[in-house]
């Protein structure tokens, strides 16, 4: 069964999954007209390959450590890091320990 998304007014909570990430996935927050929220859920060593949005995008970090890559190079990100990219940048995320982080999108109308 999928999880609902989050409404108009939701509070939703974003405390890090600790123990109860290894187990985890990811999971879509918050679709909306002009903005989607997702947890993303990575395992040490697993990756979310290259790709691209057609709105901007932020990703911060909430627990653990990604690679986050573009062709400009790399650069490592831990707990309360943020990145923004613009749209159509191509990117990928290499879980360099147990991570959790938050991926906003600004869609494109």
């Amino acid at each position: 069964m999928a999880q609902p998304h989050a409404t108009s007014g939701d509070i939703v909570s974003l405390i890090p999954l600790a123990e109860k990430l290894p187990d985890s996935r990811t999971v879509a927050i918050l679709k909306a007209e002009q903005l989607e929220l997702v947890r993303i859920v990575l395992t040490k060593g697993k990756s979310m390959p290259e790709h691209q949005v057609q709105g901007e995008i932020t990703v911060l970090c909430l627990e653990g450590r990604i690679a986050f890559h573009t062709p400009r190079g790399s650069c490592e990100m831990g707990p309360s890091d943020l990145i923004h990219l613009r749209r159509g940048e191509p990117h990928a995320l290499t879980a360099l320990e147990d991570a959790s982080a938050l991926l906003t999108i600004c869609l494109v109308t």
